[in-house]
């Protein structure tokens, strides 16, 4: 099971998992290899995706592991779902 989780916003989600699935950036996600996809929420505003981000942050480890498994008992990459 993977045990380190990243949280954050974007408004181009494939863009941004193929930049950390290719470790174009350094940092948090290249240094942990963070490349799986397997928890996401979709916001029509900026400002509510931002305040969603937050709260997730700020959730216990436990906590940040039961949403996944609220959408994604199996822990499976979801990048391809959003290819289709």
């Amino acid at each position: 099971m993977r045990t380190v989780l990243y949280t954050g916003v974007t408004s181009d989600l494939i863009n941004r998992i193929e930049e950390h699935k290719t470790g174009k950036f350094e940092g948090f996600t290249k240094r942990y290899k963070v490349t799986f996809l397997v928890y996401y929420e979709i916001f029509s505003d900026i400002r509510d995706a931002i305040t969603r981000e937050k709260q997730i942050k700020t959730g216990s480890g436990k906590e940040k592991m039961e949403l996944v498994n609220s959408m994604n008992p199996d822990w499976v990459d979801l990048y391809n779902e959003l290819l289709r």
